[in-house]
């Protein structure tokens, strides 16, 4: 059972009401980007933060997958 969930492939919503694919960015290293750059800018809201990695995402042909968490948060970093 623990590795059925472990593979599952549904998608989930983030607690923002951000769709997630779990092909994109699995959600533990979401929780992780999110609490890196909130702690980089702490001027920023949640929100405001999690619609700068959208857009890093649709600067990125609609994907992150194949990017460092590192990348992300730079990319991200210099949009906020």
């Amino acid at each position: 059972e623990d590795s059925l969930q472990k593979t599952s492939t549904s998608s989930c919503v983030n607690p923002s009401g951000i769709f997630v694919s779990p092909y994109a960015l699995n959600l533990s290293s979401f929780t992780k980007l999110i609490k890196r750059l909130q702690e980089r800018h702490p001027q920023f809201s949640r929100d405001e933060i999690v619609e700068a990695v959208q857009e890093v995402r649709r600067i990125n042909k609609g994907v992150l997958s194949g990017l460092a968490i590192s990348a992300i948060e730079e990319k991200t970093s210099a949009i906020l």
